[in-house]
């Protein structure tokens, strides 16, 4: 089981917290960085000192990491055209020399939209299905050659289709518990299919979808990741749970029914029944990003074990 960690920025992160969490990722040997793409805090929080870019952000630590995988979980395509998207994400792929992952999603948190200016769609996913085709399209057109796309909602006339990502395949991430149009658009488009913060049961349901929606598309299950999102809350004694879940405002209780909260074997107990539905990473949604010490100790007492 690869671990990955993911982080919510939003919350409450300057770059300078960022880079110090993504120097630790790198450090104690998780396979890569993740971070949420949001523009406004949730919850009982003030968010201070205020939102960074993911993009920006991503850009940033590639220059300043050299092993890890960079990405998002997930970027809102109501947040950016897909020209100028795809162009970003190819030049920090560049920047890292090919660690870059693109997860996209169709956007849904109405209330930061409104709060910075951003339009906010009724057919939000029609809108990111044609971000998918047309990405994925420039990225695909051969050098020399141009890309064309008249869609609903994007129109591309003699696009250069440049500039070209270092990876001949940028992985590119959907996800979510859609019944229908999610597994649709990850059979076709996706690398890896994620679901974000579900039960086992839930989980094994969806990956379930996806393979057949992927074997309806005419492409084998199996060419695609699976893998889920879990909030993290791991101590060497009760005590220690009891801590860093206050320190994140949560209930050790929830925290374990719908985490992966407790001691290190309780962790990595429940992370196999993860594994025996298929999931192949789990990305540890890390909220306190001051407390290093919890990345310390996933890395000695949980991912050792997985």
């Amino acid at each position: 089981m690869e671990l990955r960690i993911f982080t919510e920025p939003q919350q409450g992160a300057s770059y300078d917290t960022l880079l110090t969490v993504a120097k630790a990722t790198e450090d104690l040997g998780f396979d890569a960085f993740f971070r949420s793409d949001h523009y406004l805090s949730m919850g009982e929080v003030d968010g201070l000192p205020g939102p960074t870019d993911a993009w920006s952000t991503l850009a940033g630590l590639a220059r300043e990491t050299e092993r890890i995988r960079l990405g998002t979980l997930v970027t809102a395509a109501t947040f950016r055209l897909p020209g100028p998207l795809a162009i970003q994400v190819a030049q920090v792929d560049q920047m890292s020399g090919g660690r870059v992952e693109l997860g996209l999603g169709s956007g849904w948190f109405a209330d930061e939209h409104a709060a910075y200016g951003i339009p906010f769609p009724v057919d939000k996913f029609a809108r990111l299905e044609e971000q998918l085709a047309i990405i994925t399209g420039l990225w695909a057109t051969k050098s020399g050659d141009t890309f064309d796309y008249d869609g609903k909602h994007y129109q591309l006339t003699d696009s250069p289709a440049l500039p070209k990502p270092v990876q001949e395949t940028v992985p590119v991430l959907i996800g979510g518990l859609g019944a229908t149009r999610t597994p649709r658009l990850a059979a076709r488009y996706a690398t890896e299919f994620n679901v974000p913060f579900a039960s086992i049961e839930d989980s094994a349901r969806q990956f379930g979808r996806v393979r057949a929606a992927a074997e309806a598309f005419g492409r084998r299950a199996d060419t695609l990741v699976y893998s889920n999102a879990l909030v993290v809350c791991v101590g060497a004694t009760d005590a220690e749970v009891e801590r860093r879940a206050a320190a994140i405002g949560r209930d050790v209780h929830e925290l374990k029914a719908n985490g992966l909260a407790g001691s290190p074997a309780e962790v990595v107990d429940k992370i196999g029944g993860y594994a025996e539905i298929g999931a192949q990473r789990i990305y540890l949604q890390v909220l306190d990003l001051a407390d290093l010490d919890h990345l310390e100790l996933i890395s000695a007492q949980v991912q050792s074990q997985t």
